[in-house]
């Protein structure tokens, strides 16, 4: 069995591979048509025009919905499934997160609520992806920005918690190198959000000019191009450390299996009859996945 069929570990991986294969397809498509500069576009820039704008959202779009069911924890057979139901690839990840330390953690009220609160933030981060993938920002700046403040914004905080709760379950359930390397990864997007916010108040600031935000080419002789390419290297540093810090669940999510629990409400697809009781339903169980 190849390490990524262990469990879960397939989903932070799917996840990571199809987000940055989206950015990756989206910023060739571009610089192929000459819609943007090959040196470190905007991510938003490489998805403004077609047809790589389609490409953009539909890739973010497809990366964004997942099907899943019910999820058993192997570290803690004694606990009892949870059903994960219909979610969106990162709000499923962040789900089974959310399930497994809850089944770890059943009798410590601190991390219970860290946990919650942490599954609050996560969800929202994700629809602010949704967001950005589908108001660009050189049509609906203000809405894009907004999603981008959700996303990484509110996202920034929910690797905080996780980095936290690694902190709390420490050494009984984690081990000290994962915190460290959630503490490192949540530090690297931290100073990219930094410089990113600095870089971009300078630049929008009118100093140099008026309506950037249209602006799809530079040249490097222009007044504001160097906090253009600070601005734009931090967004990109950015959006592969969120993704670096999805793939620190990979270890925690191969001690997790998937299941496909189906419960008979009757005998037959047509209304059941009343002496159909609770006793009498049937409990299908497709095995782990």
């Amino acid at each position: 069995m190849w390490w990524f069929q262990e469990g879960l570990s397939f989903l932070p991986v799917a996840l990571v591979v199809w987000s940055a294969a989206s950015f990756v397809f989206s910023y060739i498509t571009a610089i192929v048509l000459h819609h943007v500069d090959p040196l470190v576009p905007y991510i938003s820039d490489t998805g403004t025009i077609p047809p790589e704008r389609c490409l953009f959202g539909i890739m973010l779009n497809v990366s964004t919905f997942l099907a899943s069911s019910q999820v058993k924890q192997d570290t803690a057979p004694q606990q009892e499934s949870h059903c994960l139901g219909l979610s969106l690839a990162g709000m499923a990840t962040m789900y089974v997160r959310y399930k497994q330390v809850s089944a770890l953690s059943p009798e410590k009220p601190r991390i219970l609520r860290l946990n919650k609160l942490g599954l609050t933030l996560g969800w929202l981060s994700c629809f602010g992806l949704c967001i950005i993938a589908n108001f660009q920002k050189c049509i609906l700046y203000y809405i894009h920005v907004l999603g981008a403040c959700l996303t990484f914004g509110v996202g920034s905080i929910y690797m905080l918690l996780q980095t936290i709760l690694s902190y709390l379950m420490q050494p009984e359930l984690h081990s000290k190198d994962i915190f460290w390397a959630r503490l490192a990864v949540f530090l690297w997007s931290s100073s990219s959000i930094l410089s990113m916010f600095v870089s971009s108040v300078v630049l929008y600031s009118g100093l140099y000019g008026q309506n950037l935000v249209q602006k799809l080419h530079w040249d490097p002789q222009e007044r504001g191009y160097t906090p253009h390419i600070i601005s734009t290297v931090s967004e990109w540093s950015l959006a592969f450390s969120f993704l670096s810090f999805f793939l620190t669940y990979i270890r925690d999510f191969q001690k997790i299996s998937l299941r496909a629990v189906v419960s008979l409400q009757g005998q037959t697809l047509h209304e059941s009859p009343p002496s159909f009781g609770a006793e009498e339903q049937a409990l299908l169980v497709a095995g782990s996945i």
